[in-house]
Protein backbone atom coordinates (compact mmCIF):
# COMPACT_ATOMS: atom_id res chain seq x y z
CA UNK A 1 0.00 0.00 0.00
CA UNK A 2 1.29 3.35 -1.02
CA UNK A 3 1.51 5.40 2.02
CA UNK A 4 0.18 9.00 1.89
CA UNK A 5 0.89 10.51 5.43
CA UNK A 6 3.99 11.17 6.77
CA UNK A 7 3.04 11.63 10.51
CA UNK A 8 -0.43 9.81 11.56
CA UNK A 9 -1.78 8.23 14.60
CA UNK A 10 -4.40 6.05 14.93
CA UNK A 11 -5.88 5.54 18.53
CA UNK A 12 -7.87 2.54 20.09
CA UNK A 13 -10.37 4.25 22.49
CA UNK A 14 -12.26 2.79 25.61
CA UNK A 15 -13.81 3.99 28.78
CA UNK A 16 -11.05 4.79 30.69
CA UNK A 17 -7.70 4.24 28.34
CA UNK A 18 -6.84 5.09 24.78
CA UNK A 19 -3.89 3.30 23.46
CA UNK A 20 -2.28 5.72 21.00
CA UNK A 21 0.29 4.86 18.30
CA UNK A 22 1.86 7.22 15.84
CA UNK A 23 3.43 6.13 12.44
CA UNK A 24 6.36 8.77 10.90
CA UNK A 25 8.68 8.31 8.33
CA UNK A 26 9.35 9.54 4.99
CA UNK A 27 6.83 8.34 2.29
CA UNK A 28 8.99 5.61 0.47
CA UNK A 29 10.29 4.03 3.66
CA UNK A 30 8.85 1.56 6.57
CA UNK A 31 7.68 4.33 9.53
CA UNK A 32 9.17 3.72 12.63
CA UNK A 33 6.63 3.35 15.30
CA UNK A 34 5.70 4.62 18.84
CA UNK A 35 2.65 3.49 21.03
CA UNK A 36 1.80 4.93 24.76
CA UNK A 37 -1.51 4.85 26.51
CA UNK A 38 -2.90 7.58 28.23
CA UNK A 39 -5.80 7.81 30.80
CA UNK A 40 -9.12 9.49 29.53
CA UNK A 41 -9.63 11.67 32.58
CA UNK A 42 -8.51 15.90 30.73
CA UNK A 43 -5.19 15.16 32.74
CA UNK A 44 -4.60 12.24 30.08
CA UNK A 45 -6.01 13.80 27.21
CA UNK A 46 -4.19 16.75 27.48
CA UNK A 47 -1.19 15.04 27.80
CA UNK A 48 -1.99 12.49 24.85
CA UNK A 49 -2.49 15.84 23.01
CA UNK A 50 0.93 17.28 24.10
CA UNK A 51 2.57 14.12 22.84
CA UNK A 52 0.88 14.18 19.39
CA UNK A 53 2.31 17.65 18.92
CA UNK A 54 5.42 16.58 20.17
CA UNK A 55 5.89 14.39 17.61
CA UNK A 56 4.21 16.64 14.91
CA UNK A 57 1.40 14.51 13.89
CA UNK A 58 -0.66 16.06 12.08
CA UNK A 59 -3.65 13.31 11.12
CA UNK A 60 -5.50 11.46 13.95
CA UNK A 61 -7.61 8.25 13.53
CA UNK A 62 -10.04 6.74 16.11
CA UNK A 63 -12.90 4.20 15.66
CA UNK A 64 -16.22 5.74 16.80
CA UNK A 65 -16.45 3.73 19.74
CA UNK A 66 -20.32 4.36 21.44
CA UNK A 67 -19.65 7.75 22.73
CA UNK A 68 -16.17 7.42 24.29
CA UNK A 69 -14.95 8.85 21.49
CA UNK A 70 -16.42 12.81 22.18
CA UNK A 71 -14.33 13.81 24.69
CA UNK A 72 -11.36 12.75 22.81
CA UNK A 73 -12.31 14.34 19.90
CA UNK A 74 -13.14 18.01 21.76
CA UNK A 75 -9.94 18.06 23.24
CA UNK A 76 -7.97 17.25 19.92
CA UNK A 77 -9.88 18.85 17.01
CA UNK A 78 -8.57 22.39 17.41
CA UNK A 79 -4.94 20.98 16.98
CA UNK A 80 -5.49 17.74 14.57
CA UNK A 81 -6.78 17.17 11.69
CA UNK A 82 -9.43 13.98 13.23
CA UNK A 83 -10.72 11.01 11.14
CA UNK A 84 -13.92 9.31 12.94
CA UNK A 85 -14.17 5.76 11.28
CA UNK A 86 -16.52 3.39 11.16
CA UNK A 87 -15.79 0.26 12.89
CA UNK A 88 -17.38 -1.94 10.53
CA UNK A 89 -14.84 -0.54 8.10
CA UNK A 90 -11.87 -0.86 9.55
CA UNK A 91 -12.24 -4.66 11.10
CA UNK A 92 -8.81 -6.08 11.74
CA UNK A 93 -7.53 -9.62 10.71
CA UNK A 94 -9.79 -12.05 13.08
CA UNK A 95 -7.20 -13.99 16.35
CA UNK A 96 -5.04 -10.64 16.00
CA UNK A 97 -6.57 -8.25 18.17
CA UNK A 98 -5.09 -6.25 21.03
CA UNK A 99 -5.41 -2.86 22.05
CA UNK A 100 -2.20 -2.21 20.46
CA UNK A 101 -2.46 -4.06 17.26
CA UNK A 102 -6.03 -2.56 16.87
CA UNK A 103 -4.41 1.40 17.09
CA UNK A 104 -1.55 0.51 15.03
CA UNK A 105 -4.10 -0.89 12.49
CA UNK A 106 -6.33 2.38 12.14
CA UNK A 107 -2.61 3.99 11.73
CA UNK A 108 -1.44 2.16 8.94
CA UNK A 109 -5.00 2.78 7.27
CA UNK A 110 -4.63 6.59 7.84
CA UNK A 111 -1.33 6.18 6.46
CA UNK A 112 -1.91 4.80 3.36
CA UNK A 113 -5.76 7.17 3.01
CA UNK A 114 -7.62 4.17 3.25
CA UNK A 115 -10.29 5.44 5.82
CA UNK A 116 -13.02 7.65 5.27
CA UNK A 117 -14.04 9.79 7.56
CA UNK A 118 -17.76 9.75 9.65
CA UNK A 119 -19.64 12.93 9.07
CA UNK A 120 -18.76 15.27 12.11
CA UNK A 121 -20.39 18.60 12.64
CA UNK A 122 -19.39 21.96 14.50
CA UNK A 123 -19.26 21.96 17.69
CA UNK A 124 -22.98 24.42 17.71
CA UNK A 125 -24.52 22.02 15.39
CA UNK A 126 -23.47 18.97 17.77
CA UNK A 127 -24.88 21.24 20.35
CA UNK A 128 -28.28 21.67 18.47
CA UNK A 129 -28.45 18.13 17.50
CA UNK A 130 -28.48 17.11 21.38
CA UNK A 131 -31.54 19.68 22.32
CA UNK A 132 -33.54 18.77 19.02
CA UNK A 133 -32.97 14.83 20.05
CA UNK A 134 -34.14 15.71 23.42
CA UNK A 135 -37.26 17.64 22.37
CA UNK A 136 -38.20 14.60 20.21
CA UNK A 137 -37.91 12.39 23.48
CA UNK A 138 -39.70 14.69 25.19
CA UNK A 139 -42.12 14.95 23.07
CA UNK A 140 -42.61 11.13 22.86
CA UNK A 141 -42.95 11.36 27.10
CA UNK A 142 -45.69 13.62 26.45
CA UNK A 143 -47.29 11.58 24.32
CA UNK A 144 -47.37 9.02 26.50
CA UNK A 145 -48.74 10.43 29.31
CA UNK A 146 -51.26 11.92 27.13
CA UNK A 147 -52.01 8.16 25.88
CA UNK A 148 -52.44 7.53 29.60
CA UNK A 149 -54.92 9.91 30.76
CA UNK A 150 -57.31 8.78 27.91
CA UNK A 151 -57.29 5.05 29.62
CA UNK A 152 -57.91 6.90 32.79
CA UNK A 153 -60.98 8.72 31.52
CA UNK A 154 -62.35 5.40 29.79
CA UNK A 155 -62.44 3.80 33.05
CA UNK A 156 -63.77 5.86 34.86
CA UNK A 157 -66.66 5.99 31.69
CA UNK A 158 -65.98 9.69 31.06
CA UNK A 159 -66.08 10.14 27.41
CA UNK A 160 -64.52 13.62 26.05
CA UNK A 161 -63.07 12.01 23.58
CA UNK A 162 -66.34 11.84 21.86
CA UNK A 163 -67.30 15.08 21.92
CA UNK A 164 -64.03 17.16 22.20
CA UNK A 165 -61.33 16.73 18.87
CA UNK A 166 -58.66 17.33 21.23
CA UNK A 167 -58.77 16.91 25.06
CA UNK A 168 -56.42 18.93 25.36
CA UNK A 169 -57.01 21.78 23.95
CA UNK A 170 -58.60 24.92 25.88
CA UNK A 171 -61.83 23.61 26.41
CA UNK A 172 -60.76 20.08 27.44
CA UNK A 173 -58.18 21.54 29.85
CA UNK A 174 -60.16 23.77 31.68
CA UNK A 175 -62.66 20.37 31.67
CA UNK A 176 -59.97 18.10 32.85
CA UNK A 177 -58.50 20.45 35.77
CA UNK A 178 -62.24 21.07 37.13
CA UNK A 179 -62.22 17.20 37.54
CA UNK A 180 -58.69 16.82 38.79
CA UNK A 181 -59.97 19.62 41.29
CA UNK A 182 -63.07 17.34 41.77
CA UNK A 183 -65.60 20.39 41.51
CA UNK A 184 -68.88 19.95 40.66
CA UNK A 185 -69.32 21.23 36.93
CA UNK A 186 -73.22 22.58 36.18
CA UNK A 187 -74.82 23.80 33.18
CA UNK A 188 -73.16 27.35 33.65
CA UNK A 189 -69.88 26.52 34.61
CA UNK A 190 -69.29 24.47 31.71
CA UNK A 191 -70.35 26.83 29.20
CA UNK A 192 -68.05 29.39 30.49
CA UNK A 193 -65.29 26.59 29.92
CA UNK A 194 -65.97 25.64 26.75
CA UNK A 195 -64.65 27.61 23.90
CA UNK A 196 -67.55 29.43 21.57
CA UNK A 197 -65.27 27.55 19.03
CA UNK A 198 -66.46 23.82 20.00
CA UNK A 199 -68.79 22.10 17.55
CA UNK A 200 -70.04 19.70 20.08
CA UNK A 201 -73.25 21.35 22.42
CA UNK A 202 -73.25 21.64 26.25
CA UNK A 203 -75.69 19.15 26.55
CA UNK A 204 -73.86 16.40 24.61
CA UNK A 205 -70.33 17.59 26.34
CA UNK A 206 -72.04 17.50 29.95
CA UNK A 207 -73.62 13.94 29.06
CA UNK A 208 -69.70 12.51 28.15
CA UNK A 209 -68.38 14.17 31.39
CA UNK A 210 -71.17 12.71 34.01
CA UNK A 211 -69.17 9.13 34.34
CA UNK A 212 -68.34 7.07 37.38
CA UNK A 213 -65.24 8.80 38.58
CA UNK A 214 -63.73 7.95 42.04
CA UNK A 215 -60.64 9.53 44.33
CA UNK A 216 -58.64 6.86 42.42
CA UNK A 217 -58.99 7.71 39.05
CA UNK A 218 -58.69 11.50 40.22
CA UNK A 219 -55.53 10.52 41.80
CA UNK A 220 -53.84 8.80 39.04
CA UNK A 221 -55.09 11.63 36.41
CA UNK A 222 -53.32 14.32 38.62
CA UNK A 223 -50.05 11.92 38.73
CA UNK A 224 -50.23 12.17 34.58
CA UNK A 225 -51.18 15.67 34.56
CA UNK A 226 -48.59 16.97 36.54
CA UNK A 227 -45.86 15.36 34.74
CA UNK A 228 -47.60 16.31 31.16
CA UNK A 229 -47.53 19.34 32.59
CA UNK A 230 -43.60 19.44 33.45
CA UNK A 231 -42.96 17.75 30.19
CA UNK A 232 -44.35 20.94 28.36
CA UNK A 233 -42.78 23.43 30.44
CA UNK A 234 -39.35 21.19 29.86
CA UNK A 235 -40.15 21.29 25.74
CA UNK A 236 -40.66 25.13 25.90
CA UNK A 237 -37.56 26.02 27.70
CA UNK A 238 -35.91 23.59 24.86
CA UNK A 239 -37.85 25.55 21.91
CA UNK A 240 -35.92 28.49 23.36
CA UNK A 241 -32.71 27.43 23.50
CA UNK A 242 -32.78 25.62 19.72
CA UNK A 243 -34.07 29.15 18.86
CA UNK A 244 -31.02 30.71 20.11
CA UNK A 245 -28.55 28.30 18.45
CA UNK A 246 -30.78 28.64 15.30
CA UNK A 247 -30.03 32.05 14.95
CA UNK A 248 -27.06 32.68 13.10
CA UNK A 249 -28.77 30.19 10.27
CA UNK A 250 -32.10 32.04 9.92
CA UNK A 251 -31.71 32.14 6.18
CA UNK A 252 -31.17 27.90 6.15
CA UNK A 253 -34.77 27.71 8.61
CA UNK A 254 -36.68 29.87 5.95
CA UNK A 255 -35.61 28.20 2.68
CA UNK A 256 -36.26 24.62 4.68
CA UNK A 257 -39.54 25.66 6.24
CA UNK A 258 -40.65 26.83 2.04
CA UNK A 259 -40.32 23.52 1.00
CA UNK A 260 -43.91 21.62 0.95
CA UNK A 261 -44.39 19.51 4.68
CA UNK A 262 -41.35 20.73 6.03
CA UNK A 263 -42.10 23.22 9.50
CA UNK A 264 -39.54 25.46 11.33
CA UNK A 265 -39.16 22.11 14.08
CA UNK A 266 -38.39 20.17 10.99
CA UNK A 267 -36.07 22.85 9.72
CA UNK A 268 -33.84 22.80 12.85
CA UNK A 269 -33.98 18.91 12.93
CA UNK A 270 -32.36 18.68 9.46
CA UNK A 271 -30.58 21.61 10.22
CA UNK A 272 -29.09 19.75 12.98
CA UNK A 273 -28.17 16.28 11.88
CA UNK A 274 -26.92 17.30 8.36
CA UNK A 275 -25.15 20.69 9.34
CA UNK A 276 -25.29 23.79 6.49
CA UNK A 277 -22.34 22.93 4.66
CA UNK A 278 -23.51 20.86 2.33
CA UNK A 279 -19.61 20.39 0.68
CA UNK A 280 -18.75 17.51 3.15
CA UNK A 281 -21.45 15.06 1.08
CA UNK A 282 -19.67 14.23 -2.12
CA UNK A 283 -23.23 14.37 -3.70
CA UNK A 284 -26.78 13.99 -3.24
CA UNK A 285 -26.25 10.43 -3.31
CA UNK A 286 -23.47 10.14 -0.71
CA UNK A 287 -26.28 12.38 1.52
CA UNK A 288 -29.15 9.58 0.95
CA UNK A 289 -26.94 6.80 1.79
CA UNK A 290 -25.72 8.50 4.85
CA UNK A 291 -29.44 9.44 5.48
CA UNK A 292 -30.17 5.54 5.60
CA UNK A 293 -32.93 6.50 2.75
CA UNK A 294 -31.00 4.65 -0.16
CA UNK A 295 -30.43 0.83 -0.68
CA UNK A 296 -27.05 -0.65 -0.94
CA UNK A 297 -25.44 -2.92 -3.56
CA UNK A 298 -25.72 -6.57 -3.24
CA UNK A 299 -24.64 -9.00 -6.58
CA UNK A 300 -23.03 -12.32 -6.70
CA UNK A 301 -22.75 -14.08 -9.66
CA UNK A 302 -24.39 -11.86 -11.89
CA UNK A 303 -27.43 -11.96 -9.86
CA UNK A 304 -28.59 -8.50 -7.85
CA UNK A 305 -29.83 -9.39 -4.44
CA UNK A 306 -33.08 -7.56 -2.60
CA UNK A 307 -31.01 -5.02 0.01
CA UNK A 308 -32.98 -2.49 2.83
CA UNK A 309 -31.70 0.98 3.26
CA UNK A 310 -29.04 0.36 6.28
CA UNK A 311 -29.93 3.02 8.92
CA UNK A 312 -26.29 4.62 10.10
CA UNK A 313 -25.96 5.66 13.53
CA UNK A 314 -25.25 9.13 13.65
CA UNK A 315 -23.36 10.86 16.25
Amino acid sequence: MEAMIERCAGLDVHQETVVACVLFGPLDKKPKTSIETFSTTTTGLLALSDWLATLQVSDVVMESTGVYWKPIWNILEDSFHLVLANARHVKNVPGRKTDVKDAEWLAKLLRCGLIESNFVPPEDIRDLRDLTRYRKKLIHHRTSEQNRIHKILQDANIKLTSVLSDIFGVSGRRILEAILNGEKIETDGLRKMVDWRTKASITDIANAINGRIRRHHRDMLRYHWEHMSYLEKAIKELEKQIDQLLSPYRKEVELLDGIPGVNKAAAATFIAEMGVDMSVFKSAKHLASWAGVSPGNYESAGKKKRVKPHKETKH
